[in-house]
């Protein structure tokens, strides 16, 4: 029996680490591979622990190597071995699979073919969250970005050629070529500023203050392109995410992409964990909620009703009386649409059929309820 379990825990193991997300397992294996590399720089800890060290090492190179060959025979299995192969995925697993052991066995030292572990952290990467975000962002920002970049380029350039006429005979031993000046304008442009290559020309450090100044304004223009990228793909992420649960409301499945658009944006997400109460009788209300997802609790007295997927309430709030009349509680984990009172008029006037239809409801529930 035991034995079953242990093959069925190692098929289940095998099931997951085939598939080319990462796993807990491949989490610990390249925390732990890092750390045992780190400690394999530092020689007292190293000298102290060489054999611990080396066994995490091994192990950890070990499972990556079983990781590889096994997602390389389950790619194989289904057909797909080269587009695995040739992908960004597979070459890093391949990377974190040989380059050790082909270090190893080239001849490198053994401390410096360790250090090739490293390359174990690029594994983690596709499970980075934004990651897709920002790589849409550098793309869609991609000619702003140029731009800036060609700028930068051009007051380096122009700045140390400046630097190289001015003071090349003062201090030839530093700013004796363009080279060797542009040296000093990437470290003043950027505002790092080492200051082992100063100018002390007067012209010179004029020079040098419109260089740093042109830096703090390449670099604000980097950042307020990608802020605003950034900025411009969350809001396309929530409208998307909006629009895909608008769009399951049968109340509004009816309607065109433009209505759907429209009504997106007029209402704003709620999720509520079970037992949270969202109603409460005899408080002021100025807005309804549409249930996308989940179930709420009306309670009446002497009696419950279930509100499920699709349905709404709270909409007598918006149509005169703006007294709430019954409690209502989630009974389990919810998505709520929220449409408020300026918003739900404005949609009314633009979608009188959804206005009938929401009234009519309304009605029905004011007689259910008397």
């Amino acid at each position: 029996m035991s034995k079953r379990l242990v093959l069925s825990a190692l098929a289940q193991f095998t099931a997951k680490t085939a598939g080319r997300n990462m796993t807990k397992a491949a989490y610990i294996a390249v925390a732990a591979g890092i750390a045992a590399m780190v400690v394999l720089t530092t020689a007292p800890a190293y000298e102290a622990a060489h054999h611990w060290v080396d066994a995490v090492l091994w192990a950890c190179l070990a499972y990556f190597v079983f990781e590889w060959v096994v997602r390389l025979c389950h790619m194989a299995r289904q057909g797909r071995l080269w587009l695995y192969v040739s992908s960004s995925s597979g070459v890093v697993d391949a990377i974190g699979a040989l380059a050790v052991p082909i270090a190893l066995v080239a001849g490198v030292e053994h401390q410096t073919a360790w250090l090739l572990s490293i390359l174990w952290v690029l594994k983690v990467v596709p499970g980075i969250p934004g990651l897709r975000q920002l790589r849409r962002v550098l793309v869609l920002e991609s000619g702003p970005l140029l731009s800036v970049l060609v700028i930068f380029l051009m007051v380096v350039f122009l700045a140390s050629v400046a630097e190289y006429f001015l003071e090349r005979d003062v201090q030839p031993a530093t700013f004796g070529s363009v080279p060797a000046a542009l040296w000093w304008a990437v470290v003043t442009l950027t505002t790092t500023g080492y200051g082992d290559v100063v100018p002390i020309t007067p012209l010179g450090r004029l020079v040098a203050a419109l260089v740093m100044i042109s830096g703090l304004g390449v670099f604000g223009l980097w950042t307020g392109i990608l802020a605003t990228g950034f900025a411009a793909e969350t809001r396309r992420d929530n409208f998307l995410k909006t629009w895909e649960t608008v769009s399951k409301v049968p109340f509004f499945a009816t309607l065109g992409p433009s209505a759907i658009a429209d009504v997106t944006h007029m209402l704003r997400t709620m999720d509520l964990p079970a037992r949270t109460q969202i109603i409460r009788k005899g408080q002021k209300g100025d807005c309804m909620y549409f249930i996308a997802a989940g179930e709420a609790e009306v309670e009446l007295p002497g009696k419950k009703i279930a509100l499920g997927e699709g349905t709404f309430f709270g909409e007598m709030a918006l149509l005169g009386n703006s007294v709430r009349g019954a409690d209502v509680t989630t009974t389990k984990v919810t998505r709520l649409l929220v449409l408020d009172l300026v918003d739900f008029r404005l949609l009314m006037a633009r979608h009188p059929d959804l206005a009938e239809t929401i009234d009519a409801e309304a009605k029905r529930r004011a007689q259910e309820n008397q």
